[in-house]
């Protein structure tokens, strides 16, 4: 029986083992990417045109965020753009809103959609009806839930014509709403700046293209080219496999860092929250089976298992060598999580070390909604987001590269 249970133990030492190692790893990646990734207001500015923008906005039952952000829409500092704000059937007063800030101002066109065709997700079909409206060489695309500071289209155009892009996104400061997002996102987020970092994005010789939906700016002809939003009619992350079309195309596009002048809300409440979860992990699950669950097992011992771990070997932990060695591994496991977590939420999402402390919370949330999403892929009701049940079942989904 001892032998068994001293086996058991150095497995997992060795399994936390590495652990630490890959924690080592991505807070090398987290503080490279803070210290390299490029901002959106720094770069070599050069004459260049004004061309027009169309910046299209569209929104669903966005009654809480959509003034705040076409009055800042409506606010900028660049001359020749268009706000083209499409209402897709909303069921509160988000139309209204719209309408009655449109009579004040020229430059915002109300849209309404025409109904959802089959296939499409809902907001793939909101963008998609507000491009075909549009009339500026540039497209701009972002959430109305997002607050800009007014200089963000001269900036975007200018850094985008400068540096000679096709395409360029911003990464917004993530506001936190709620007290389950609050202490969720800090261990999330701690992956964006590896697999989806602006290093990673900027640099030809990587596979990796991403969008952030808050902000992305486009020349059109780059847009028609990789399909428009038709091309991704079906994408739960459409942001993403937008860029990644782009960036497979062989256009050349950037991210940019922009936490200082733009704000986008990544969750609401636990309910948006919960299917947000769901909507990473769906689009991997329908890729690739095999390799969804390999990564949710990943995700499982990275962020969660070395809490419950540590809590097993502490009663123990004089007890035999094993559970020495056991304690002593989880304990510098846990520590490199936490500071993972202090990092991106200090320096990343601007939030407090209550936040970060309370990460054991945060990690077994995102373990859950990612469980929660495999085991309802296949469901009717696999995803709910802004009102609309959809069900993924047949479908692909080709957001990320796996």
């Amino acid at each position: 029986m001892e032998l068994a249970l001293d086996i058991f133990n150095y497995i997992l030492s060795a399994i936390l083992v590495g652990v630490s190692i890959t924690w080592i790893l991505l807070i090398r990646s987290m503080w490279i990417s803070f210290r390299d990734s490029p901002f959106l207001d720094k770069f070599e500015a050069k004459p260049h045109s004004k061309p027009k923008v169309s910046v299209i906005l569209p929104a669903r039952n966005e009654e809480d965020f959509i003034e705040k952000c076409l009055n800042s829409l409506a606010d900028q500092d660049y001359e020749n753009y268009e706000i083209i704000v499409v209402d897709d059937h909303s069921q509160d007063n988000t139309g209204q809103i719209i309408k009655k800030i449109a009579e004040k101002n020229s430059k915002i066109i109300y849209v309404l959609a025409d109904p959802k065709p089959e296939k499409w997700m809902g907001k793939n079909w909101a963008c998609f009806e507000g491009f075909k409206r549009a009339n500026g060489e540039l497209l701009l695309f972002t959430d109305a839930d997002t607050k800009h500071s007014k200089e963000m289209i001269s900036l975007s155009v200018s850094h985008l014509l400068s540096e000679g892009l096709e395409a360029l996104t911003v990464i917004p400061k993530m506001l936190c709403l709620d007290r389950w997002t609050k202490i969720t996102l800090p261990m999330l987020s701690t992956f964006l700046h590896t697999r989806f970092s602006a290093l990673r994005v900027n640099d030809p010789s990587k596979k990796t293209g991403y969008f952030f939906g808050s902000f992305f700016i486009i020349k059109r002809k780059a847009y028609e080219f990789v399909g428009t939003h038709e091309g991704v009619k079906s994408e739960l992350v459409e942001d993403g496999a937008l860029g990644k079309k782009v960036k497979e195309s062989g256009f050349k596009m950037r991210m940019v860092r922009g936490e200082h002048l733009l704000e986008a809300v990544w969750a609401r409440d636990w309910s948006t929250l919960w299917n947000g979860l769901k909507r990473l992990v769906i689009p991997l699950y329908l890729q690739s089976k095999k390799i969804a669950v390999g990564i949710f097992f990943a995700v499982l011992f990275l962020l969660f298992m070395p809490f419950p771990i540590l809590a097993y070997s502490i009663p123990f932990a004089n007890m035999s060598e094993s559970f020495s060695v056991l304690f002593s591994v989880s304990v510098i496991s846990v520590i490199l999580l936490y500071v993972a977590a202090i990092l991106e939420a200090k320096k990343g999402l601007s939030l407090g070390l209550v936040h970060a402390l309370l990460g054991p919370v945060g990690s077994f949330i995102i373990v859950s909604g990612f469980a929660s999403g495999i085991l309802q892929v296949k469901s009717n009701t696999a995803v709910m987001w802004r009102g609309r049940t959809y069900s993924l079942a047949d479908q692909i989904q080709n957001s990320i590269n796996v």
